[in-house]
């Protein structure tokens, strides 16, 4: 006669407690993280639920008699399980949730201080990064009065943008022998004809505009569907030139106060003006009327090119104003950044027009920000929203910056947009 063990139907540590070990492991560490990432990523209709339970309950009944062992029917059932319950008890938690949770709840002064603790970018995988960073989308932004106040203040005493960001009659007389951004032993004699060209003095003064846009060209924008929330604001800095034809209208908008121009493009693209001017003068009306600056005392190459500029717009009878960043500024706002870990040949003029922003600004978003081959999700982008010519390497410290963007965004004294827009 055959021994019968008596804890044969107990399942003393057995399969089925081990299943369930592992189910209920496996749910609550998934239904923590989707918590943590937002309701976007895990909340599921009724309707598929039910048909999960189905489904779920069938395959049960089918394929795993009590007791038997864990093969792959099992490891599949036990992942139908998991979905299911994770749908179930997050549609039951996200009925009592409305909407993005406070800038000061507890949750999202947490969700910031996990940024904040990163105090430089290599402390964190690029991955960790992200993660916290779509984390902290589930909170509202608000600006902190008293962190940008004391953030602005900082900027004036370093740099003073409504006095110094261009150059002016004022803050540059006649005579002034003024030194290079780059080449310092370079100096340029201001004689009358270029005085004429500077303004008699700054024409935007400090906190002179509520909300103001300044859009980078990031592949992070490409079917952002940012256009009417950039539009939207009372003043808008562009880059370099960047297109805002209808193909991208939706995403980038159109409205432009201030555009850059990099003598670079103007040299690789319009023949530095010497011949066909035409082309060039075509390209700055699709900006309308907004201003146009450059960096004419960068260096020595770039000052007779970017005064071509002027006589172009003069020649052609355009209402657009000229102006030159003053070469002091520039310098200014390096150090400013230097000091706060960004390590670059040039900050990038991205990062220039931010910084002036925060002084000319009360509120200031950025678009377009994004230095990572993919976007916080993990999918790969485009370097930049029209195409993905990468830029020279080792010349500009874009991770560091955006990292510092992030860091101004969690304390509230900007806003970084890198996710979709819901404007208007």
């Amino acid at each position: 006669m055959r021994y019968a063990d008596p804890s044969a139907n107990r399942d003393l540590l057995g399969n089925r407690t081990l299943l369930f070990i592992f189910i209920c492991a496996f749910a609550l560490v998934t239904l923590l993280q989707q918590i943590l990432y937002g309701r976007n990523y895990i909340k599921r209709s009724s309707e598929h639920s039910v048909a999960m339970a189905r489904k779920l309950r069938g395959a049960i009944q089918a394929k795993h008699p009590l007791g038997g062992p864990i093969n792959n029917d099992t490891i599949e059932i036990v992942q139908h399980l998991c979905l299911f319950c994770n749908t179930i008890f997050l549609n039951k938690y996200f009925e009592f949730y409305e909407g993005p949770f406070e800038y000061n709840s507890t949750r999202c002064l947490e969700l910031r201080h996990e940024i904040l603790e990163v105090k430089v970018l290599s402390m964190v995988k690029q991955s960790e990064l992200f993660d916290r960073w779509k984390s902290l989308q589930m909170c509202k932004w608000a600006m902190n009065i008293s962190e940008a106040n004391q953030f602005k203040s900082t900027l004036s005493r370093c740099c003073n943008a409504p006095a110094f960001l261009f150059t002016t009659q004022k803050n540059t007389p006649l005579g002034t022998k003024l030194k290079y951004e780059v080449d310092t032993s370079g100096i340029y004699h201001i004689n009358q004809e270029i005085f004429r060209m500077f303004p008699k003095d700054m024409p935007y003064y400090r906190s002179q505009f509520k909300k103001c846009a300044v859009v980078g060209n990031g592949g992070i924008l490409k079917n952002s569907r940012c256009g009417r929330e950039i539009n939207s604001a009372d003043f808008v800095f562009r880059c370099n030139l960047p297109p805002i034809s209808e193909k991208y209208t939706m995403d980038v908008g159109v409205k432009t106060d201030v555009v850059t121009v990099n003598p670079s493009i103007i040299t690789e693209r319009f023949h530095k003006l010497e011949k066909w001017r035409r082309p060039f003068y075509r390209v700055l009306q699709v900006y309308e009327n907004a201003s146009v600056l450059l960096p004419a005392f960068y260096n020595t190459r770039n000052t007779d090119v970017s005064i071509r500029v002027k006589y172009v717009l003069d020649d052609f009878e355009s209402p657009q104003a000229v102006y030159y960043f003053h070469p002091q500024y520039l310098v200014n706002v390096s150090r400013y950044w230097l000091s706060l870990g960004v390590r670059a040949k040039r900050i990038s003029t991205g990062l220039i027009l931010a910084t002036a922003a925060l002084e000319l600004c009360e509120e200031v978003h950025l678009f377009g920000f994004w230095a990572f081959p993919m976007n916080p999700s993990g999918l790969y982008i485009t370097h930049h929203y029209y195409d993905n010519v990468k830029p020279r390497p080792g010349f500009h410290a874009m991770p560091s910056e955006i990292f510092n963007f992030l860091h101004l965004h969690s304390r509230g004294i900007l806003r970084v947009h890198t996710g979709t827009c819901s404007c208007c």
